[in-house]
């Protein structure tokens, strides 16, 4: 180093001083201002120091995906810091929100500044162009299906502002973010199934089928087998991923075999398991009498129950539902078949182009196959969250439509198991604040025009967002390369 050279600092050195900046700013205007502003500034602050040392903090030239370098570049300055900026933001409001459920005022927005500034930090250094798109369209398709549901009420008579205060106020009491979770528990396992023959290419419309037939098989052997804990619900899961798995199989054998699509078939096998759950679920078969206008299997055993977590941390007394445990399991699991085993290489080789993947020596009829087989796995989970955690019997008023939701959930969180998790939290929060609607005249209809123009803009948007950063992935190797082999260096 020279003696001219800027002085640099290492990481910690800039990390540290921007938590204490945003911290104690958002403490010392709190006293003044209303919590939420105390942090919007006390975070902006922090990142402001963040981006004015970014030059000089060591280590935090980062490259991209394609290794081209992206900090410093004009995409970076106009793209990513923005983006960093808005999440980081989102994120310290968000954390201090849910600690002022439990926490006092100061002490939560304080932590949210906290979280916030850290944010700052780390998005500003290692957040990639391509991410920042993927946000900015999820962001933008927000927005602009906002923009279309307010257009909607303000045409039917209806102010959209105070309709929209309704729901956020009614979605966010605290009985209610405990339904939010649960219901988006199922949804997010539906929206995996539904993933794992996307990333394949393949459409597996059959989830809904699926699910309910597996929850139906599950549900009567926890109700008519007495075993003892923790053996009950091994069997009650394994029972229902091995008739899921085997409905969606037969999609996959016609597929492989007779080359019948996946989706005719799959509607098929839809229909078909509606006709079996109907005739099984009759007094002369698996179901018994629960009530006056109600039939449905025996009701498991408390022993067969999947304990709830309290949700005190939440500011309610109800439970969460104890099989998130097993949808957060799927998830992780889906991940680490996608990104860290062949097989998950060799599905998504042969989801982008069959021809090239058979070229490869990949068995294309068994990856297909095995998909679907995988696929409807999953689906035979979908009902489990319901079926241990609340009703513990599989009766006519058993939830159904949940796999065509996870089409939905699945296109809107973009097949990634983080995406999907958000984008299930969203859909079951519309359901949930849709409820207060009625009280005031407003039709419910209004959350599913919301939802509905969230999914057609978030894969219009994307699908824009994703055509344009692959060209300018292009142009950034293009320019990297040149640099490499430039005649002067050559010589």
């Amino acid at each position: 180093m020279t003696e001219n050279a800027p002085r640099t600092f290492a990481a910690p050195a800039v990390l540290g001083p921007a938590l204490l900046l945003g911290t104690a700013a958002t403490v010392v205007l709190d006293l003044f201002l209303l919590w939420w502003a105390a942090v919007l500034i006390g975070v902006g602050a922090a990142f402001v120091l963040v981006a004015a040392t970014a030059s000089r903090t060591r280590d935090e030239s980062r490259t991209g995906a394609t290794g081209a370098k992206e900090e410093g570049t004009p995409l970076h300055k106009v793209l990513v810091a923005p983006m960093s900026l808005v999440l980081a933001l989102l994120g310290g409001l968000a954390t201090a929100w849910l600690l002022d459920l439990r926490l006092i005022s100061e002490v939560a927005a304080g932590l949210g500044a906290l979280v916030g500034s850290a944010l700052a930090f780390v998005l500003f250094h290692r957040l990639s162009a391509m991410l920042a798109l993927s946000f900015a369209a999820v962001l933008t398709a927000g927005v602009i299906a906002l923009t279309v549901t307010g257009a909607v009420l303000q045409l039917s008579g209806i102010a959209p502002v105070e309709t929209f205060g309704r729901m956020l106020e009614f979605g966010s009491r605290p009985d209610s973010m405990v339904q939010i979770i649960n219901t988006a528990t199922t949804y997010y396992l539906a929206a995996v199934a539904v993933a794992i023959g996307f990333k394949m290419g393949l459409f597996n419309i059959g989830v809904d089928g699926q699910y309910r037939l597996a929850a139906l098989a599950a549900a009567s052997v926890g109700g008519y087998i007495m075993l003892p804990p923790v053996i009950s619900q091994i069997v009650i899961i394994v029972t229902a991923v091995a008739v899921g798995g085997v409905w969606a199989g037969i999609a996959g054998y016609l597929k492989v075999a007779r080359g019948v699509s996946e989706v005719i078939s799959t509607i098929m096998l839809n229909s078909i398991a509606t006709g079996i759950t109907a005739y099984l679920l009759s007094t002369d078969r698996l179901a018994v009498e629960l009530s006056t206008n109600n039939i449905g299997t025996p009701p498991m055993p408390e022993s067969s129950w999947v304990p709830g977590i309290p949700a005190v941390f939440l500011g309610s007394e109800r439970e969460i539902w104890g099989m998130i445990v097993l949808a957060a399991v799927v998830g992780f699991l889906y991940w680490a078949m996608l990104n860290r085993t062949r097989f998950g290489f060799e599905l998504r080789a042969t989801g982008q182009s069959r021809t090239a993947a058979e070229a490869s020596g990949v068995d294309v009829k068994k990856m297909v196959f095995l998909s679907m087989l995988f696929s409807g796995m999953v689906a035979g989970l979908v009902g489990l969250p319901q079926l241990l955690g609340h009703s513990h019997h599989y009766a006519l008023d058993f939830p159904a439509g949940i796999g065509f939701i996870g089409i939905a959930i699945a296109l809107l969180g973009r097949n990634h198991p983080v995406g999907i998790v958000f984008a299930a939290l969203l859909w079951s929060f519309l359901d949930q604040a849709a409820g207060i609607l009625p009280f005031d005249d407003t039709p419910q209809e209004i959350a599913v025009i919301a939802q509905a123009t969230i999914v057609l803009t978030v894969v219009v948007v994307y699908e824009v967002v994703h055509r344009w950063g692959r060209r300018y992935q292009q142009q950034q190797i293009g320019k990297q390369l040149g640099r490499t082999v430039s005649p002067g260096e050559a010589k």
